[in-house]
C-alpha cells in the first residue's frame, strides 16, 4: 500500500512501517479563574473536536450538507416500513481510498430515528430552561438596578447633606474671625499666633474629611462589586460568557443584614389587640395561642398574681379574662355547649328534595323467620353466619324490588335482651315490617315490637310468616293482632298484610309490592346535595381495618376524604364499604355503608355528622368524651369522697358483688349484655361490670381482672396471646359465648352461688334430764328419758329451762347403758353430754333438731 496520503486524511492504515496511530482530537487552553480578595490560578479547558468519516477528499467535497433536525420531516408509517435502497458506491470511489459506506438496516434507521427525536426533546427542553433563567436573570438585573438607583439617591443626599455642613462650618469660621479682636503688639504682629479652632469647628472638619473619605472609597470601589463575586461551579460556558455576572443570593442577603444593622434597632411595632374567644377552661398553652402571645409571658402574669402553674394547666374563664384583659386584647365568653352549634343543618330547602329509597325494617319475636325471610329477598345466607342461628347484631341491607327500586333494609335481633336495639331500629326506619309466625302467633316480643313502631309513628306491614308448616293458622295471628289494635285490610283495617314463606319463597313479592305501595303514600325525599348526616346502626373494633362503624346516611352524601363526628369520635373517612363487601366512594340518602377511619369506636346509635375542618372534629369530640366522662363519675364511676357517698358504700357492703370485664364483637351486643346483667341483680347481689368494650381481649383487660378479683367474658371475641399467658400467670378465668342467652345463664347460676342459703329447721325430738352425772376424765352426763320423737347423736340441741333456751349446741355423747348409739328412740332412756358446755340440771329438756340448707336461685 502506497504512503502517499493526502495530509489531511485521518483514515486509519497499515501500510509501511508506521504504526497504528490515532490524531488528536482535543484542542487544549488555559482560563484564568479569578477569586476573591484578589486570588486567581489557571484552569485547564478541552475542547473536542467532531470526527466525521468520509470516503476520501472527492467524497468530502461531494456530500451534501445535512438537513437541519427541525425542519426534517417525520417519516410516515407506511413508508418506513419498506425504506427506498441507499445507492452502493462506485468502484472507482472505493478504489481511491476511505472507508466505504454501507447501507443502513431498518435497525438502525429507527434508532436514528430515535435518536434525532430525543435530540429534538432535549433541544426544547433546554430551550426552556435558557428562557426561565434568562426570566429569572432579567428579573435579579431589574432588582439591582433599583437597589443601585437608591444607592445613588443615598449618595446623592449624602453629599448634599455634607455640602451643606462644610458650607456651615465655613461660614461659621469666618464669624468667629470677625469677632476675635487683632493684635496691637509688633511682635503679635510679626509673628501671630494660630487661634485655637473652636470645638464646632473641629467636629464639622473631622466630619468633612469623613465625607470626603468615603467619597474616594466609593469612588474607587465600583458599586457592583458583589457582581465580581465566584458565580458557582466553573464551566465552559460560564468561563466564555462575557455578559455581567449576577450578585448571589448570600450576597444579597449579607447586603440586607448590613442595611438593616446600619438603619439601627427597629421601632416596635404596635400591639395588635384580638378578639380571643374564652370556653369555660382552657389551657395556657391555649390562651396564649389565641392571643398570639407567648405563654412564659402568661405564666409571669399569673405568678405576679401568686399562682404558680404550668404550660399545661387548666384554668377557668374568669382568670383567663382577667388575663387576656391585661394583655390588652378583647374576650368574648362562650358556653362548653356552643361548640356543637350547627353541627346539624338547617331543613332543607323543598325545591332541593330528591325522591330515595324507603327505609324498612324487620321486627318480631325471636326465631319467628325475620332474617330467613330477609335472606329470600336479598338471595344472601345470613343466618348460618350467625351463632345459635338467631341475629344478634343489627345489620343494614339493601335489595332491589321486580321493578328496580331500591329498598334499604335494617335487620334487628329478636332476643329479649335486645330491647335497646329494637328501639333504635324503629327510630332511623320509615316502615316496620312485623313479622310472626304463623304457628306461634304474637308473643312478648311481637308486642314490644309493635309498641316501638308507634312511638317511632310509622306505618306497619304485618308478615305472616311460616305459611308453609301444617301447624300454621293465619287466622289465629289476625285474631292475636285484634288484642293489640292491629286490624288487617281482610278484617277491615287499614294495615296492610301478606302471607309469605321464607323457606318456600312464597308471595315475596307481593311482600315487595306493599313495602313500595307504602312508600309511594310517605312521598319520601331528601337532599343529597350537601355535607351528610345519619345515625349509626352498629359498631365493632376490627383487627385488621380498626374501629368500623355501620351507619345510614339520611340526609346528604358522604364521600371518602369527607371529615366525620360520631358521636364522641371523630376521623376522616379512608374508606366505604357497601353491604356487598364492596368499596365505595360515596353513599347517598338512606345508604347503609361501612365507614372505616375513626379514631375510635362510637356507640351504637350516635348521630354523625360532616365538618368543614380536622379541628372542629376534634374540639367537638373532646367535649363530647368528657361530658361521657362526668356522667359516667356522676353515675358512681368515679371515687367516692364525700361523707353522704361513704355512708351508702357501708350501707351496700352487705350486697354481695360479681364483678365482670366484658368484651364483645360489637358495640350493640355488649349494651344488650350489659342491660341483660343488670336486670338479674337483687337487693343481695347483684353483677357489677367493671368494663366493656369492642375489640378482643388485651392484656390491660387481664390486669383489671386481677386486679379486682373479676371473671372475663368474651362475646364473639378471643384473648390474644399476651392476654392469654397473663391469664394463666394472674389465675383470671376467660369464659367464651357466642349465643347471648348461654351467657346470661351462666352468669346467673354463678350470681345464684353468691345469694346465702335458705336455712330450714327439722324437730327430731324432746328429752327431759331426769339426773347429772359427774364423771371423771368426762365431765357432767345427763340421765335423760326420751319423751317424744328421736334422739340422734351429732344432732343440733337446744338445752331449756323454765321455757328459756339457755344454750345451743351439739351432743358430744349419746350413751344407752354402756354402749355408745346413733339414736335413742322415745320412752327410752340414755345418757347424753354437750360439746363444750357442763351448766345442765334436772328438770331441764333437751330438744334436738337438725338444720337443713337450700340452696336459693335468682
Amino acid at each position: 500500500m502506497s504512503d502517499t496520503k493526502q495530509p489531511d486524511d485521518k483514515t486509519l492504515t497499515l501500510g509501511g512501517r508506521k504504526t497504528l496511530s490515532l490524531r488528536r482530537t482535543v484542542e487544549s487552553g488555559t482560563v484564568r479563574q479569578n477569586f476573591p480578595r484578589g486570588r486567581s490560578k489557571p484552569v485547564l479547558v478541552e475542547k473536542k473536536k467532531r470526527r466525521t468519516i468520509v470516503g476520501g477528499a472527492e467524497a468530502e467535497a461531494q456530500a451534501p450538507e445535512p438537513a437541519p433536525v427541525q425542519e426534517a420531516p417525520k417519516p410516515e408509517p407506511e413508508k418506513a416500513a419498506a425504506p427506498a435502497p441507499a445507492p452502493k458506491p462506485a468502484p472507482a470511489e472505493a478504489a481511491r481510498g476511505g472507508v466505504v459506506l454501507r447501507t443502513l438496516t431498518n435497525e438502525e434507521k429507527g434508532a436514528r430515528a430515535l435518536a434525532l427525536a430525543e435530540a429534538k426533546v432535549r433541544e426544547e427542553e433546554e430551550r426552556r430552561v435558557a428562557e426561565s433563567e434568562a426570566k429569572r436573570r432579567a428579573a435579579d438585573e431589574e432588582r439591582l438596578k433599583k437597589e443601585r438607583e437608591e444607592t445613588e439617591k443615598r449618595q446623592l443626599e449624602e453629599e448634599t447633606r455634607l455640602k451643606a455642613e462644610e458650607e456651615a462650618r465655613e461660614q461659621a469660621e469666618q464669624e468667629a474671625k470677625k469677632r476675635v479682636p487683632e493684635a496691637a503688639t509688633p511682635a503679635a504682629a510679626a509673628a501671630p499666633a494660630p487661634a485655637a479652632p473652636t470645638r464646632e469647628a473641629r467636629a464639622a472638619e473631622e466630619a468633612a474629611e469623613a465625607a470626603k473619605a468615603k467619597r474616594k472609597a466609593a469612588e474607587q470601589k465600583p458599586v457592583r462589586r458583589g457582581e465580581e463575586r465566584r458565580r458557582g461551579r466553573l464551566t465552559i460556558s460560564n468561563a466564555l460568557d462575557e455578559n455581567e455576572r449576577n450578585r448571589s443570593l448570600a450576597a444579597m442577603r449579607r447586603r440586607r443584614e448590613r442595611e438593616k444593622r446600619a438603619a439601627g434597632p427597629r421601632e416596635p411595632g404596635e400591639k395588635i389587640a384580638r378578639e380571643v374567644i374564652l370556653p369555660e377552661t382552657i389551657t395556657i398553652q391555649e390562651l396564649a395561642n389565641r392571643m398570639a402571645e407567648r405563654a412564659v409571658d402568661v405564666i409571669k402574669l399569673l405568678m405576679q398574681q401568686g399562682q404558680m402553674l404550668k404550660i399545661n394547666d387548666i384554668i377557668d374563664a374568669d382568670t383567663a379574662e382577667i388575663i387576656a384583659t391585661e394583655m390588652g386584647h378583647m374576650v368574648k365568653r362562650v358556653s362548653e355547649a356552643d361548640v356543637e352549634e350547627g353541627l346539624y343543618g338547617e331543613d332543607d330547602n323543598p325545591a332541593d328534595m330528591k325522591a330515595r329509597p324507603p327505609v324498612v325494617t324487620i321486627m318480631g319475636h325471636v326465631d319467628h323467620g325475620k332474617t330467613s325471610l330477609l335472606d329470600a329477598i336479598r338471595e344472601a345466607n345470613v343466618v348460618s353466619g350467625e351463632a345459635g342461628g338467631i341475629t344478634q347484631h343489627i345489620g343494614a341491607y339493601q335489595a332491589k324490588a321486580p321493578d328496580g327500586q331500591v329498598i334499604t333494609f335494617i335487620d334487628t335481633p329478636g332476643h329479649e335482651a335486645f330491647t335497646s336495639m329494637r328501639a333504635r331500629g324503629a327510630k332511623v326506619t320509615d316502615l316496620v315490617v312485623l313479622v310472626v309466625a304463623a304457628d306461634d302467633g304474637v308473643m312478648p316480643q311481637t308486642i314490644e315490637a309493635i309498641n316501638h313502631a308507634r312511638a317511632a309513628e310509622v306505618p306497619i306491614i304485618v308478615a305472616i310468616n311460616k305459611i308453609d308448616k301444617p301447624e300454621a293458622d293465619p287466622s289465629r295471628v289476625r285474631t292475636d293482632l285484634l288484642r293489640q289494635d292491629i286490624v288487617v285490610e281482610s278484617m277491615g283495617g287499614d294495615t296492610l298484610e301478606v302471607e309469605v314463606s321464607a323457606l318456600k319463597h312464597l308471595n315475596l313479592e307481593k311482600l315487595l309490592e306493599a313495602i313500595q305501595l307504602q312508600a309511594e303514600v310517605l312521598e319520601l325525599t331528601a337532599n343529597p346535595d350537601r355535607p351528610a348526616e345519619g345515625i349509626v346502626i352498629e359498631a365493632k373494633l376490627d383487627k385488621g381495618r380498626g374501629p368500623v362503624a355501620t351507619v345510614l346516611v339520611q340526609r346528604g352524601t358522604l364521600n371518602v376524604g369527607d371529615i366525620l363526628v360520631c358521636g364522641a369520635e371523630s376521623g376522616k373517612v379512608r374508606a366505604l364499604v357497601d353491604d356487598h363487601g364492596r368499596s365505595v366512594q360515596s353513599a347517598g340518602p338512606a345508604t347503609p355503608v361501612e365507614v372505616l377511619g375513626l379514631d375510635g369506636t362510637p356507640e351504637a346509635g350516635d348521630r354523625f355528622a360532616v365538618v368543614d375542618s380536622d379541628a372542629r372534629a376534634r374540639e367537638i369530640s373532646d367535649y363530647r368524651q368528657r361530658k361521657k366522662r362526668e356522667r359516667l363519675q356522676a353515675r358512681g364511676g368515679g371515687a367516692k369522697t364525700s361523707l353522704e357517698q361513704m355512708m351508702s358504700q357501708l350501707k351496700e357492703q352487705g350486697r354481695a358483688e360479681f364483678p365482670l370485664v366484658l368484651k364483645a364483637d360489637v358495640q350493640g351486643s355488649a349494651e344488650a349484655i350489659v342491660a341483660a346483667l343488670d336486670k338479674l341483680g337483687t337487693d343481695e347481689v347483684g353483677a357489677r361490670v367493671l368494663s366493656s368494650g369492642v375489640g378482643g381481649i388485651t392484656e390491660s383487660d387481664v390486669t383489671l381482672a386481677a386486679a379486682s378479683n373479676a371473671v372475663i367474658l368474651a362475646f364473639n371475641v378471643r384473648a390474644n396471646r399476651q392476654a392469654r399467658e397473663a391469664a394463666e400467670r394472674d389465675g383470671v378465668e376467660i369464659r367464651y359465648y357466642n349465643v347471648i342467652y348461654h351467657l346470661v345463664d351462666d352468669v346467673k347460676a354463678a350470681m345464684s352461688g353468691l345469694l346465702s342459703p335458705t336455712l330450714r329447721e327439722e324437730m327430731l325430738g324432746n328429752a327431759e334430764i331426769l339426773e347429772v352425772f359427774n364423771i371423771s376424765k368426762v365431765g357432767k352426763v345427763a340421765g335423760c328419758r326420751v319423751t317424744d320423737g328421736v334422739v340422734q347423736r351429732g344432732a343440733s340441741v337446744r338445752l331449756i329451762r323454765d321455757d328459756v333456751v339457755i344454750h345451743e349446741g351439739k351432743l358430744s355423747t349419746l350413751k344407752r347403758f354402756k354402749d355408745e348409739v346413733r339414736e335413742v328412740k322415745a320412752g327410752q332412756e340414755c345418757g347424753m353430754a354437750f360439746e363444750n358446755y357442763q351448766d345442765m340440771r334436772s328438770g331441764d329438756v333437751i330438744e334436738c333438731y337438725t338444720v337443713e340448707e337450700i340452696q336459693r336461685t335468682l
